[in-house]
């Protein structure tokens, strides 16, 4: 699961007020909900693109800090892909990138600066020689 942080000032509930309709509207029918670190995340067992297996997503919630954005693509094996859902791949892709900077604000070059940063500040990542 990745979580994603919005661009300061902004929150995630003001990002994207109706959470279900905009995940349904990328991605398909929402099918059940899935626990996770205390929220209850939306699963979505067939997505409309055949490139996703399953997707959960939803707003992780934190008391004290700001909401994040928990994200998981589940995708199929390329090499399972015939020639019609390999034309779909790059609409994932797309659907992907756009369902993150509507809810985060942040393009992909700024969600991966970010990731980066959180580890390059985690002091469990250094590792001894």
């Amino acid at each position: 699961m990745k979580e994603y942080k919005m661009r300061r000032g902004e929150y995630l509930e003001e990002r994207i007020p109706d959470m279900e309709s905009t995940v349904e509207e990328y991605f398909g029918p929402i099918t059940s909900t899935e626990e996770y670190k205390g929220s209850d995340l939306f699963v979505i067992e067939e997505p409309d693109n055949p490139v996703f297996e399953k997707i959960v997503v939803g707003t992780v919630e934190y008391s004290g800090k700001k909401d994040k954005l928990g994200v998981e693509f589940h995708e199929r094996d390329p090499t399972e892909l015939g020639p019609d859902e390999l034309e779909a791949a790059e609409d994932a892709v797309d659907a992907k990138n756009d369902f993150l900077l509507e809810a985060t604000g942040r393009d992909a070059k700024a969600r991966r600066d970010s990731m980066k940063r959180a580890v390059e500040d985690d002091p469990d990542h250094d590792v001894e020689t």
